[in-house]
């Protein structure tokens, strides 16, 4: 299964709070990139700089509009940090903090639910409190681009085998179009019903058709009791 570690931009620009915004600037048109992390000396992240912190600076005060029910909407703290925006000529003033971070080790799956529910389009990726890659929406997207060849071993070699440690031979696996179909039989429902959600979150497959057969429903497993191994102990 495909990891932010997997996909992530290890060259990273980053900058620190000290840097002129001009020079940030520069830095994000010169690389093309949209947003920048800002880091302490020991490499540890404060927080990022991005294209909307720029144009929010450039768009001037009155995109600051200061109202009587501000407080009363729970807006004044939002206020107050674009005021500190508009004023700012470092990155670290001009920086939204703290930075919204995953781990290296995490699925794309989760990096793309936190990337849709915080409204973010790159995420900063820290492995013991560091800076360590960074993964963007781009690159979420890019794994989705795989061959079917592809994506079909990795159902028999990541989901069948390392994750639910079955058999592959056991299974036959078809990719066409990113549409996995698996026919098999295992012992017990939940587990045929865990492949088919483990298939669906592969980047790169858009929908699974499986027919996976069991023998056993989970109702069906009675607890064995004492019973079963001394029927004539005395009670």
């Amino acid at each position: 299964m495909l990891t932010v570690g997997d996909v992530m931009t290890t060259s990273v620009v980053t900058v620190q709070g000290s840097t002129p915004l001009k020079q940030v600037a520069e830095a994000l048109v010169e690389r093309g990139i949209s947003g920048v992390p800002v880091v302490d000396e020991a490499g540890a992240v404060l927080g990022v700089v991005s294209e909307g912190d720029l144009l929010l600076k450039e768009s001037g005060p009155g995109v600051v509009r200061k109202h009587r029910l501000g407080r009363l909407l729970g807006d004044q703290k939002a206020l107050q940090a674009r005021e500190q925006k508009l004023k700012a000529t470092t990155a670290g003033e001009a920086m939204t903090s703290p930075a919204i971070t995953i781990r290296p080790n995490q699925t794309l799956a989760e990096a793309a639910r936190l990337m849709t529910g915080r409204q973010v389009n790159r995420l900063v990726v820290v492995d013991d409190e560091k800076l360590v890659g960074i993964v963007t929406r781009a690159d979420l997207v890019r794994a989705f681009v795989r061959a079917d060849d592809e994506l079909a071993n990795t159902i028999r070699e990541e989901v069948l085998l390392r994750i639910m440690w079955l058999d592959p031979a056991g299974f036959r696996v078809r990719v066409a179009h990113g549409v996995a179909t698996i026919d098999g039989h295992v012992e017990h429902r939940s587990t045929a019903e865990a492949i088919e959600s483990a298939i669906a979150m592969v980047p790169g497959i858009v929908g699974v058709e499986a027919d996976i057969t069991w023998t056993l429903e989970e109702a069906d497993v009675r607890p064995v009791t004492v019973d079963a191994f001394f029927p004539y102990s005395p009670r």
